[in-house]
């Protein structure tokens, strides 16, 4: 769906307010086919992007695991890993 989109539970340094806005954003981009919206539909525009990060954060601080955190650079270098693969960069 959306590659921008970054998975943001249990990471060993907590998810951000920015970072769930800024998936909010690339979600609602994504599904509206706005990457900026016109004036007429800017408000709503924004309040989904608001409403989305919202109810992500309450979803995101009400899941479990027993999962030990992921690290944040290991998972970063595994994304960069796959990347160069995928598209054939060394």
């Amino acid at each position: 769906m959306c590659r921008n989109i970054k998975t943001l539970y249990n990471f060993d340094s907590p998810v951000t307010e920015v970072e769930i806005r800024e998936a909010s954003l690339q979600f609602v981009r994504k599904i509206s086919g706005f990457n900026k919206p016109s004036k007429v539909n800017d408000k709503v525009f924004n309040q989904a992007v608001e409403k989305i990060a919202t109810d992500s954060q309450k979803f995101l601080n009400s899941l479990v695991t027993v999962r030990q955190p992921r690290n944040r650079e290991i998972e970063a270098q595994r994304a960069r890993t796959r990347a160069a693969k995928r598209f054939g960069m060394s």
